[in-house]
C-alpha cells in the first residue's frame, strides 16, 4: 500500500494547501515539503523491492474491459520518481524564500503539489490509458503553475500555449494508445512490454508510431514543437527549475524510454525520433548562444539537452538508450540548480537581463561560484557529470552506421554548448561591477541556497565518483528498460585517449573559440535577433495556426450555427435520423416473429388523445404558446400511460416526473421567448416559406418519429432471451440483489454511466446557474433612480406570493399547500425506500421531492420558501456527487472493482430481516443531486423570470403615465 500511498499523498497535500489561510507562509511549506519528504522516504524504503523486480498494485476498475488501476514500480519508474520528489522538496524550500509575501502562497502550492501528483502518477502508471489520463493531468497542472501571476500578460499567453500544444498531443498519444490496446488486445504495460515483435510487424506499426511520437515530441518541446518551452518562463523560477529540469518536459522523454524496448529498432524510428532529436539538439544550442535573459537561455539549452536525450533513444542502441537514461538524471541536477542561481540573481539584483548584469561574483561570490560549476557541467567539463554522459553521448554517435553526420552533428552541439555556458558565466560573473541595477545585488538566504549547494554537490560528487554514487541506481532503471539486452557498460572518468575525449576537447575548445570570436566581431551584448533564424518563429506560427482555426471556425459557425433554437433543433435532428439510417442500412430492420397482442380499443383511443394533442401542441404554437405548453403536458401523460400499459411502471414515474418538471421549466423559459408575429402581418412571400417551412419540420418530425416507432416494434416482437433484457432478468435479483431490474441496471450494473450522466447534470445545472448570474437586463430596462423610487412604491412589486394572496392577488389558500409539503416529501421517502426492489428509486424521488419544492415557491412565494427551506441546491450537489462517488470506493476497500455492489441481510429484533445493498447509497447520491440540480436551475431562471417581468411591467406603466428616457 505505500506505493498507493505514494501516489496520492500530493493530491491529498494539494487539497489541504487550497484550503490555508494566506498568511500561512510558513504552514504551507512545511506542508508541501513535508509531502515531498514523505515521498522520498517511500522511494527508499521501497527500493530493495525494485532490485529483487517488478512492484505492482493493481485495484479493479472495469476489468471486462481490461481497464484497471494499475501501478507499477521498477527501476526506471523508481529513478524517475526520486528526481519528481527529491528536486520537488528543494523546490519547495527555495520557493518558501523566493516567493513574495503579496503572493497567494496557498495557490502555489496547492498547484505545485498536484503537479507532482500527476506527474508520479505518469511515471508509477502500469496501464496505458491511466497513464495518459495522468498524461494529460500534467498539461493542466502546468498550465494552472505556469499562467500562476495570472494578472500578466505574458504569463496567461505562455500558460496558454503551453497547455495548447502539450495538450493537443496528449490526444494524439492517447489514439496512439488506443491502437496499442488494439493490436497488443491489452493495455497492461507488462502485455504491452512483452508484445515488441507483434507491434513492430504489425501493419498500423507506423501510423501508432507517429501518434506516440506526437505525444512524446510536443510535451519535451520537440522540434518543430519546441517553441512554447521558452514562453512558459513567464512562471516563477522555482516553477521554471521544476517543470524543466526534472518534470513536465521529462515526461516525454520517459515515455520513449519506457517504450523503448517494442517501438525502437526500425528505421521508422530512427529517422522520426532521431531526426527530431538532432534537429532540436543544434537549434536550441545555437538560438541559446544570443539569449539576453538568464531564464531565456536555461529554456533554450533545456530544449538542446531534450534534444541530444531524444537523439540518443533514437539511435536505437541499448547503449545509446544507457547513455540518454544517464542524462537524464544529469540533466536534471544541474539543469535545477542553474534555475534557482538564475532566481537568485534576478531575487537579489531586480533583473534577468545579461546586457545589465557583470561582476556579480565579487558581489555575490557563493552564488557565482555554484553557477559557474553547474554551467560548467552542462558544457560538459570533466569532473562533472555532465561530461560522463556527453562523452558517451560521442561514444555513441560514432557509432551510428556510416553516418558520419552524426557525429558532426554531435561535435557542433558540444561547441555551441560550451559557447552559451562560458558567456553565462562570463557576462554575468565577471567584468565590472554593474551599475544602475534595480537592487543591490547581495547573497541570498542561506536556506535559499541550500538546494542549490546540494544539486551542486551531487553533479561534482557524481562527476567524481559516479560508479560509487548513481551506478547501482542507473543499473537498476537501465535493466528494467533493456532487461537481458542490458550491455557492458563502465562509469569510469578516465577510458584513455580516445575519439570521444578527442570530440569532448574539441567541443571545449571550439566552444571557448566561438564565443571570443562572437564576443570579439558578434557584438553580443547588443545583438537583438538570433543570426540566420530570424524568419523562422515558431510562435508566429503557432498564432497563425490558431488564427486560421479560429477563422476556419467562425466561417463554420457562420453556415451552420443560429440564434434561434428551432434550426439548431432541425439539425440535430436531421444528424440523428441521418446517423440511425445509416447504422441499419447494412442489415434491414425486420419485425421479430413474437406473437402479437389484440388490439384494445382503449389503447387505441389514448393514442387517438396522445396524438391529437401532440398536433394540437404544433398547431397552437403559432397562435398560442401557454395552450400549445398545455397540449404539449397532455402528449407526455399519454405517453406516461403508454409505459403503464406496457407494464413499465418505472418508466411511467419517471415520465410522469419529468413531464412536470419540464412543464415548469418550459413555463418559465415562455417569458425568455421573442413576441410571436402574426401572420397577417407578413407578406404573401413570406407567409408561402413559412407554410414550407412548417411541411419541412412536419416532414422531418415523421420521419424520426416513423423511425423510432420502427425501430421500437422490430425489438418489442422479438422473444425476451434474443435481446439484451433477458441478460438483466436473469441475473438482477442473483447478482445485483434486487427484483426492480430497471433500477438494478441504473446502479449497479451500468453504475459507472449512471455516474457519469448525473456529472454531467451536476455541470449543466451550475453552468445554467453561472449563465443566469451573468446574465443582467438591457440597459433601456434598467429603471433610473427616480423610476426606483416609484417602483418601491408599487404595491405589489417586491412581494412575496403569500404577502400578494393577503391583498388579493392570489387566490389559492397557501396554507394548503404549505402543509402539502412533508407529504410530498414523505412519498418522496416511499418511493426512494422500495425503489431496489418495487417501482421508484432515487431518481423518481429527487424529482418528487424537486416538484414538491417548486410547488412551495409557487403558492407560498420566494420569501416563505427560503426562509423556511434552506436547501442549498449547491451543497445537494456536491452530497450528491461525494456519496455516489464514495460508494465506488468503498467497493475498493473490500477488493472488489469500482462500484461493485454489496448486499447485506441484517435481522432486528421486531424488524425480522432488512435487506441493506450497498446501492442504496449510490442511490442516495442520485436523489441528491437530481433534487439540487433540478432546484438550481429552476429556481435560478424563475429569479430572474420574476426580476425581468417586475421591471417590465413598472416600465410599461410608467410609459403610460409619462415619458420617461431610459437610457
Amino acid at each position: 500500500m505505500l506505493l498507493l500511498f505514494l501516489c496520492l499523498l500530493p493530491f491529498l497535500g494539494s487539497v489541504v494547501a487550497a484550503f490555508l489561510p494566506s498568511n500561512a507562509r510558513n504552514t504551507e511549506a512545511w506542508l508541501a515539503g513535508g509531502v515531498a519528504l514523505v515521498g522520498v522516504i517511500i522511494n527508499l524504503l521501497l527500493y530493495p523491492q525494485i532490485t529483487e523486480g517488478v512492484l505492482r498494485v493493481q485495484l479493479a476498475w472495469l476489468p471486462g474491459s481490461g481497464l484497471d488501476v494499475v501501478l507499477r514500480l521498477d527501476g526506471l519508474a523508481w529513478l524517475f520518481s526520486m528526481l519528481i520528489t527529491g528536486i520537488g522538496l528543494l523546490v519547495v524550500i527555495y520557493a518558501r524564500y523566493y516567493m513574495s509575501p503579496k503572493d497567494p502562497v496557498p495557490r502555489f502550492f496547492s498547484f505545485l503539489l498536484a503537479f507532482m501528483g500527476a506527474m508520479l502518477g505518469v511515471v508509477l502508471s502500469g496501464n496505458l490509458i491511466q497513464l495518459v489520463l495522468f498524461w494529460e493531468l500534467t498539461s493542466l497542472t502546468s498550465f494552472l503553475l505556469i499562467g500562476y501571476w495570472h494578472h500578466r500578460v505574458d504569463a496567461r499567453r505562455g500558460a496558454r500555449m503551453a497547455f495548447t500544444v502539450t495538450a493537443c498531443g496528449g490526444l494524439c498519444l492517447f489514439a496512439g494508445v488506443l491502437l496499442i490496446g488494439h493490436m497488443v488486445g491489452s493495455y497492461d504495460l507488462d502485455l504491452v512490454l512483452a508484445a515488441g515483435d507483434l507491434l513492430r510487424e504489425h501493419p498500423l506499426y507506423l501510423p501508432m508510431l507517429i501518434l506516440v511520437a506526437l505525444g512524446a515530441l510536443t510535451k519535451s518541446a520537440q522540434f518543430p514543437f519546441h517553441f512554447w518551452l521558452p514562453h512558459a518562463m513567464a512562471a516563477p523560477t522555482p516553477v521554471s527549475s521544476y517543470l524543466h529540469s526534472a518534470t513536465m518536459v521529462k515526461a516525454g522523454v520517459f515515455l520513449l524510454i519506457r517504450l523503448w524496448p517494442v517501438l525502437a529498432g526500425t528505421p521508422e524510428w530512427f529517422w522520426l525520433i532521431a531526426g527530431a532529436g538532432v534537429c532540436t539538439l543544434l537549434l536550441g544550442a545555437f538560438i541559446a548562444i544570443f539569449q539576453h535573459d538568464l531564464k531565456g537561455l536555461l529554456a533554450y539549452s533545456t530544449i538542446s539537452h531534450l534534444g541530444l536525450i531524444t537523439l540518443l533513444l533514437g539511435m536505437g542502441s541499448p547503449l545509446a538508450a544507457v547513455a540518454a537514461i544517464f542524462h537524464v538524471v544529469n540533466h536534471a541536477t544541474f539543469k535545477a540548480s542553474l534555475f534557482m542561481a538564475a532566481g537568485i540573481i534576478d531575487h537579489e539584483s531586480g533583473t534577468r537581463d545579461m546586457r545589465r548584469l557583470s561582476g556579480l561574483w565579487r558581489m555575490m561570490p557563493i552564488t557565482s561560484t555554484l553557477a559557474m560549476v553547474a554551467s560548467a557541467s552542462m558544457a560538459g567539463v570533466p569532473l562533472l557529470n555532465g561530461f560522463l554522459s556527453k562523452e558517451m553521448f560521442f561514444a555513441e554517435s560514432l557509432l551510428v552506421g556510416e553516418d558520419w553526420w552524426m557525429s558532426v552533428a554531435a561535435t557542433v552541439a558540444g561547441i555551441f554548448g560550451v559557447t552559451y555556458s562560458l558567456r553565462f558565466i562570463h557576462d554575468v560573473f565577471f567584468g565590472a561591477p554593474a551599475q544602475d541595477l534595480p537592487h543591490q545585488p547581495h547573497e541570498p538566504n542561506r536556506w535559499m541556497r541550500l538546494p542549490v549547494e546540494l544539486l551542486v554537490l551531487l553533479c561534482l560528487v557524481v562527476g567524481v565518483f559516479p560508479a560509487i554514487s548513481i551506478g547501482p541506481y542507473l543499473y537498476a532503471a537501465v535493466f528494467s528498460v533493456l532487461g537481458e539486452q542490458t550491455p557492458e557498460y563502465s562509469l569510469a572518468v578516465w577510458h584513455g585517449f580516445n575519439l570521444p575525449l578527442l570530440m569532448s576537447l574539441l567541443a571545449l575548445v571550439g566552444g571557448v573559440l566561438l564565443y571570443l570570436a562572437l564576443r570579439r566581431w558578434g557584438n553580443l551584448a547588443r545583438n537583438e535577433g538570433v543570426p540566420l533564424l530570424h524568419r523562422f518563429n515558431g510562435k508566429r506560427a503557432y498564432e497563425y495556426t490558431l488564427l486560421r482555426l479560429t477563422r476556419g471556425a467562425s466561417w463554420l459557425e457562420h453556415r451552420l450555427a443560429s440564434t434561434r433554437l428551432q434550426p439548431q433543433v432541425l439539425l440535430m435532428v436531421l444528424v440523428a435520423v441521418a446517423l440511425a439510417a445509416l447504422a441499419l442500412r447494412p442489415a434491414a430492420l425486420l419485425p421479430g416473429e413474437r406473437a402479437l397482442t389484440p388490439l384494445d380499443p382503449l389503447f387505441v383511443l389514448l393514442w387517438l388523445v396522445g396524438g391529437a394533442c401532440a398536433i394540437g401542441a404544433a398547431w397552437q404554437a403559432k397562435f398560442h404558446r401557454l395552450a400549445a405548453l398545455g397540449m404539449l403536458g397532455a402528449t407526455g401523460v399519454a405517453v406516461c400511460l403508454t409505459f403503464v400499459w406496457f407494464s413499465a411502471p418505472d418508466l411511467a414515474l419517471t415520465q410522469l416526473m419529468v413531464e412536470t418538471v419540464t412543464t415548469v421549466l418550459l413555463l418559465l423559459g415562455l417569458r425568455w421567448l421573442p413576441s410571436r408575429i402574426e401572420s397577417r402581418e407578413l407578406g404573401l412571400a413570406t407567409r408561402a416559406q413559412d407554410r414550407l417551412r412548417r411541411l419541412r419540420d412536419l416532414v422531418v418530425a415523421a420521419a424520426a418519429g416513423l423511425g423510432l416507432a420502427a425501430l421500437s416494434y422490430a425489438v418489442m416482437t422479438r422473444p425476451v432471451g434474443e435481446n439484451i433484457a433477458g441478460f438483466f432478468l436473469a441475473r438482477a435479483l442473483p447478482e445485483g440483489g434486487g427484483s426492480n431490474v430497471v433500477n438494478v441496471l441504473l446502479v449497479d450494473f451500468r453504475s459507472f454511466d449512471t455516474l457519469g450522466e448525473i456529472s454531467v447534470l451536476a455541470v449543466v445545472a451550475l453552468t445554467v446557474y453561472a449563465l443566469l448570474r451573468r446574465f443582467r437586463p438591457a440597459p433601456e430596462s434598467i429603471p433610473s433612480p427616480r423610476q426606483q423610487s416609484s417602483l418601491k412604491n408599487d404595491p405589489a412589486f417586491g412581494q412575496t406570493a403569500a404577502e400578494q394572496a393577503e391583498r388579493g392577488y392570489l387566490m389559492v389558500p397557501t396554507l394548503f399547500m404549505r402543509a402539502l409539503f412533508p407529504i410530498m416529501a414523505l412519498v418522496a421517502a416511499y418511493f426512494f425506500m422500495r425503489g431496489h426492489n418495487l417501482p421508484g428509486g432515487g431518481f423518481v424521488a429527487g424529482l418528487i421531492f424537486t416538484v414538491a419544492v417548486i410547488v412551495q415557491y409557487m403558492m407560498a412565494g420566494t420569501h416563505w420558501v427560503e426562509s423556511h427551506l434552506r436547501y442549498h441546491p449547491h451543497n445537494w450537489i456536491a452530497a450528491g456527487l461525494a456519496c455516489a462517488l464514495f460508494t465506488g470506493l468503498g467497493a475498493w476497500l473490500a477488493g472488489y472493482p469500482f462500484l461493485t455492489t454489496h448486499t447485506a441481510h441484517v435481522t432486528l429484533p421486531w424488524l425480522g430481516e432488512i435487506h441493506l445493498p450497498s446501492a442504496f447509497m449510490f442511490d442516495l447520491g442520485v436523489f441528491a443531486l437530481v433534487v439540487g440540480a433540478s432546484l438550481l436551475i429552476l429556481v435560478a431562471l424563475a429569479h430572474q423570470s420574476v426580476r425581468s417581468h417586475r421591471v417590465e411591467e413598472h416600465r410599461q406603466q410608467t410609459e403610460q403615465q409619462e415619458p420617461v428616457s431610459w437610457k
